[in-house]
């Protein structure tokens, strides 16, 4: 006989979440692994001893985190997920009839936190995939992604200095070292050549937001960071990845532990900085990180993005052995000429020149903020030179090269790639198969993808949270595996392991190791 349900909700039902969610429900590992009882300790300073009581520390982060786990954006759709879920409520410790904090209460607490607070819970959970032997300490990889900012481009305005050239020549000053009358008077020039192209053919043109005939914002041609700002998220910058239009964004920064994969290190950036600026920065956190388990840094791996002289300086300085290839522009050699260390000068070595000397003449900055040093010939000895065209140019009649200022720093990592190549290429193929997969994973998976809040110290309590997110999912799923007899025996023979001899003896006795092949392992 054919059945049909039918439904009739009770007045009084007695109902038990821990009867209704399964026992190996990922909330129900979680609750039991994840202990933030530290939160509570940790917060208290942010409230006062009198007034309304505020949501819980500890049930605000939970919620964060099913937010993390399951990529969700909204607040508001956020706090909606968690009040469908029975094991979400046994999570936070919401009963069935009990209502779940306001979404905007998410909001207000997110921002009154600081960033310490999230800080100390990454540390916590990195701890705990220390103790499990999750993380090495040996290797750590460093990249960065563009996270974009809870902004839209559509809410740049133009930066009063640009009514005013001699205002935005001044600005310029305040932060350079063009400070003579012709790069004043070349400035100027070049901003009325970009207020003549970014609103050509605009009427009455005054460096002001224009409007089409259908009331729509005329945006100028290019828009820059030096030109235009975002009102609406100050610290947003105008970035732009290859192949993709500009948008505002923040800039992310991780360190992964190549052992297992595991984030060491993460914070946040302004989006129109370079990596190499952004290096010191995520080391120093990484080796904090590390520091607090007992573990050291030993070898960093990063592309050519992160290579500078400052960069270089700084892991020189703080004695880390680093692999970082070297960008473009470097030349670890003269063509026709030779250095000479000691007295600090070039020597041409073509055989049809002059053998003309390059002696040094000062450090200068140029126009992009790079300290160069600047070797020249003079005028008489390549006067005469039948290579002088063809090496000085046309119109030049003296020999130039520029250095910087750094580069004995770029020429040693040049040297240490290029000694040890299968090795350097090696490192390489580790970076790239390590940190880029948990960059991926962050962005597509963990809500890195766009922030949805406002400033950079948000941002980085974002960046945080994700990453602490993608640590504990790991730390949940992975699970210690015992070695296999024959790396023990393999370890035993190397004398690097004797916690094996109780197990491999034990194993040889239920026959899982042929006495031949102990023999061999061990006595050879």
């Amino acid at each position: 006989m054919q059945g049909k349900k039918n439904f009739t909700p009770q007045l009084f039902v007695s109902v038990n979440l821990l009867d209704l969610v399964p026992a190996d429900n990922f909330y129900r590992k979680l609750l039991t692994e994840l202990d933030l009882s530290f939160i509570y300790k940790a917060t208290k300073k942010y409230y006062g001893k009198e007034g309304q009581e505020s949501i819980d520390p500890v049930v605000f982060f939970k919620i964060l985190l099913v937010g993390y786990l399951n990529n969700i954006n909204s607040d508001r759709q956020l706090i909606a997920f968690c009040s469908d879920s029975l094991s979400i409520r046994l999570f936070l410790g919401y009963d069935v009839h009990e209502q779940l904090p306001w979404h905007s209460t998410i909001s207000r607490t997110r921002s009154l936190y600081g960033e310490e607070v999230f800080l100390s819970l990454f540390k916590e959970v990195l701890k705990m995939c220390v103790n499990k032997g999750m993380v090495r300490g040996k290797r750590q990889a460093v990249d960065s992604v563009f996270i974009k900012a809870n902004a839209s481009m559509d809410s740049l305005v133009e930066k009063e200095v640009l009514e005013d050239a001699s205002a935005f020549v001044n600005e310029l000053e305040e932060n350079s070292e063009f400070k003579t009358t012709s790069t004043r008077k070349k400035l100027v020039e070049q901003h009325h050549a970009w207020k003549e192209e970014a609103y050509k053919g605009m009427p009455n043109a005054t460096g002001k937001d224009k409007v089409d005939e259908f009331g729509n914002i005329i945006r100028p041609k290019y828009v820059s960071n030096h030109t235009h700002y975002s009102p609406t998220d100050s610290d947003a910058r105008v970035s732009v990845k290859p192949g993709k239009a500009r948008q505002l964004n923040y800039f992310g920064q991780i360190a992964v532990d190549d052992a297992h994969h595991v984030i060491t290190g993460a914070c946040s950036d302004f989006a129109d900085k370079r990596d190499s600026q952004c290096l010191e920065q995520i080391v120093e956190l990484t080796e904090e990180n590390l520091n607090e388990n007992d573990i050291e840094l030993e070898e960093l791996l990063a592309d050519g993005g992160y290579s500078s002289g400052e960069a270089l300086a700084y892991l020189h300085q703080k004695n880390i052995n680093a692999y970082i290839p070297n960008f473009g522009q470097y030349k670890p050699e003269r063509e026709g000429f030779t250095f000479n260390k000691e007295e600090n000068y070039y020597q041409c070595t073509k055989p049809e020149g002059n053998q003309a000397k390059l002696l040094f003449k000062g450090e200068k900055t140029d126009s992009k903020g790079y300290t160069k040093r600047t070797y020249r010939s003079s005028e008489s000895d390549c006067k005469h030179c039948p290579l002088r065209e063809q090496c000085c140019g046309k119109s030049t009649k003296f020999k130039k090269i520029d250095d910087s200022i750094h580069k004995e720093h770029y020429d040693r990592m040049h040297q240490k790639l290029t000694q040890n190549e299968k090795y350097a290429k090696k490192m390489s193929r580790i970076r790239s198969k390590t940190v880029e997969p948990v960059i991926g994973t962050l962005v597509n998976f963990t809500n890195m993808k766009r922030v949805n809040t406002r400033g950079i110290k948000n941002t980085n309590k974002h960046v945080l949270m994700a990453s602490l997110t993608y640590n504990l999912k790991k730390y949940l799923r992975f699970t210690i595996k015992k070695p296999s007899v024959l790396a023990q025996v393999i370890a035993l023979k190397q004398g690097k392991c004797f916690t094996f001899v109780k197990s491999v003896f034990e194993d040889f006795k239920n026959s899982i190791v042929s006495y031949s092949d102990f023999r061999i392992l061990y006595f050879n």
